[in-house]
């Protein structure tokens, strides 16, 4: 079942057809702004360079840099009059990077918002409890005006308050959640604390799972902590928010909505394209939005696209999970790593709780990384020697993957600061030491 067969099944022909005649009408109306009227008009670019979609290459790129330098009205396309939204990163480290939309782009979000939930296998009959933040941040409302736009009985429960937030599930028979991974971990032990199974004492039968990078490994534990099918969702403020990319029911990657996206995926060094099937990062260009496009942008999201045509019939490309940042990369001891590695390790370890944290420092004049692991609450019985094993395997499995021997501490469950937003996964001394150098 689709929520709009003729878009959703479209042949790659005339997809590509949609998309050269969007791409024209995004490049026509960026140039409404001062940031592309200036670049555009430097370099001699105009719309009628675009016949194929191949030719965006011929495009410069726009980064998170230049929204920061050109904020905050920049790449604002129409008088403030005709905008009716804008969202926003925190903006803690210097400008934050702002989007704005008219009625035609709010409108443009929660149908592909409602397409998404749709595909996942959500339905008008479902009660849906966002379990997400609301206001600048766009996972709350981008999810509200979806799920309203589908037809479900909404929750807005927002984020945290645990015991609320299953009262909530309880008293309403919710059947489907959107949620933050890292704290669906949290949740299952306050349902745990309180005497209560998931599985038994709630009609929960779909999660919607996003907004930070996880493993599958990390799905998998909570499909089975909570006896639920999690589907996997992508998206960033800077193209709207959720609803650029979701699971359908065959959870064999990503659908991206390529009439309202054209996506590119290059190497993060050389900036060019490679083949599908191949890991790189995705740049992407906005194809339906009026007050404020984005033409070539540099997610720093590493994927890949997934070659195969999907089982359930739609033929819009479909990306893997992220599998992480190029610039949330590190290196340690000459080693290149990715965060997300060591969680599929974890992960993989049955022993291993609900959280994890990786710190950078330099000890004895040595960089190190230590990784602190939350064990399961009923594992540890006052054994030492059981818990010097456990972090005997932790230590070799880590140091297999990334090629780095890290410094493993094994922690209670919750020992580990738990924030209300995406969780924190590593947090780099080295670069604080750094700075301080610099500024004395």
């Amino acid at each position: 079942m689709f929520w709009e067969k003729e878009f959703e099944t479209l042949r790659r022909k005339d997809l590509e057809k949609l998309q050269v005649d969007r791409l024209k009408k995004t490049i026509n109306q960026a140039m409404e702004s001062p940031f592309y009227k200036e670049l555009y008009a430097a370099k001699g670019i105009t719309a009628e360079r675009i016949s194929d979609v191949k030719d965006i290459r011929e495009l410069p790129f726009t980064t998170k840099q230049d929204l920061r330098n050109h904020f905050p009205y920049g790449f604002l396309t129409q008088p403030k009059k005709e905008i009716i939204r804008l969202h926003s990163s925190s903006g803690t480290t210097g400008n934050p990077t702002v989007i704005f939309h008219n009625r035609h782009d709010i409108a443009s979000w929660a149908n592909l918002m409602a397409r998404s939930l749709f595909c996942a296998g959500i339905r008008d009959t479902d009660v849906f409890q966002n379990i997400c933040g609301y206001g600048l941040f766009t996972g709350g409302l981008g999810f509200q005006y979806g799920i309203e736009r589908l037809g479900c009985l909404s929750i807005p429960a927002g984020a945290g308050n645990s015991l609320r937030q299953i009262k909530l599930m309880r008293d309403y028979g919710t059947t489907a959640i959107h949620a933050i991974p890292s704290y669906l971990g949290r949740l299952y032990e306050v349902f745990q604390a309180e005497g209560l199974d998931p599985r038994k004492d709630t009609d929960l039968r779909i999660f919607v799972i996003g907004a930070e990078p996880h493993t599958e490994e990390q799905r998998r534990r909570i499909e089975e902590m909570f006896g639920v099918k999690a589907y996997n969702s992508f998206g960033l403020s800077e193209m709207n928010g959720p609803g650029v990319a979701f699971e359908c029911t065959e959870q064999a990657g990503l659908h991206i909505w390529e009439d309202a996206y054209l996506i590119e995926i290059l190497d993060p060094e050389t900036l060019e394209p490679v083949p599908d099937g191949e890991f790189g990062e995705l740049v992407m260009t906005t194809l339906d939005r009026q007050a404020m496009p984005l033409i070539r942008y540099r997610t720093r999201d590493l994927t890949r696209i997934i070659p195969e045509p999907c089982a359930c019939g739609r033929t819009h490309a479909r990306i893997d999970r992220i599998a992480g940042r190029s610039d949330d990369m590190f290196i340690i001891k000459g080693c290149n790593v990715f965060p997300m590695q060591v969680e599929g390790v974890l992960l993989r370890i049955p022993e291993v709780g609900s959280d994890y944290r990786i710190t950078l420092e330099e000890i004895n004049g040595a960089d190190e990384m230590i990784v602190e692991v939350e064990v399961k609450k009923d594992w540890f019985n006052g054994d030492i020697a059981r818990l010097e094993k456990l972090t005997r395997v932790i230590t070799s499995q880590i140091r297999d993957e990334v090629l780095a021997k890290p410094i493993v501490r094994l922690v209670e469950p919750g020992a580990i600061p738990k924030g209300k937003g995406k969780a924190v996964r590593v947090i780099d001394k080295r670069k604080q030491i750094a700075t301080q150098i610099q500024t004395t």
